[in-house]
């Protein structure tokens, strides 16, 4: 089993590759969608949102209101601290049980773990390499307000939220440059995978 970190800053490319890596064989765990998965309605972690923050975090239909949650957590360090500190466990448990399982399936399997907080985490030791989709600041800003109805405003907070890229670059161990199209993005994705799998 082959365990690859990937990460990259908000809206650098990383779905698309790790989109790519999935066609080209890889097992993809994907931490944002485990992180949905973890505040399911209903869920115990969701409930436990709710006693901390309040119950204007949880929506109408019992899911985490997600814009109330940006609106708080992107302008208070202390406050995205704690609601990490909920969900991530969980996220981490959700992980573990998908590796098993498909190491269990196939022990030469290679393992994606698409994770946006690598860096910030500090996880990077745990992989056998870590990649790192690199994309300039401008072309990134572009794309939240482009692809998600973001402010100029908001999304220079939530860039400025993450890692820069200096930090990355010190943790990746391979890069891909997300700045052109993405089939630029996925054929250096298959590059890559012919150099990294036998």
């Amino acid at each position: 089993m082959q365990r690859i970190g990937l990460t990259g800053g908000i809206a650098a490319g990383k779905s698309t590759a790790s989109e790519q890596f999935a066609k080209l064989g890889a097992v993809v765990i994907d931490y944002d969608q485990l992180s949905r998965d973890a505040v399911a309605p209903g869920s115990p972690v969701l409930t436990r949102i709710s006693e901390v923050f309040g119950p204007e975090f949880i929506d109408d239909d019992g899911a985490l209101n997600r814009q109330v949650m940006a609106t708080r957590i992107f302008n208070d360090p202390t406050a995205r601290q704690t609601l990490e500190s909920l969900i991530h466990p969980r996220v981490f448990e959700l992980a573990s049980e998908i590796e098993a399982d498909a190491n269990r399936q196939n022990p030469d399997v290679v393992i994606i773990h698409d994770i946006p907080l690598l860096v910030e985490k500090n996880l990077g030791s745990g992989f056998d390499a870590v990649i790192v989709v690199q994309t300039d600041e401008a072309i990134r800003e572009k794309r939240l307000i482009e692809t998600r109805g973001l402010s100029p405003a908001e999304t220079r907070s939530r860039i400025k939220a993450g890692a820069t890229d200096e930090e990355r670059q010190k943790v990746g161990t391979h890069f891909l440059d997300g700045n052109a199209s993405p089939e630029n993005l996925q054929a250096q994705v298959t590059d890559l995978w012919n150099d990294l799998v036998p």
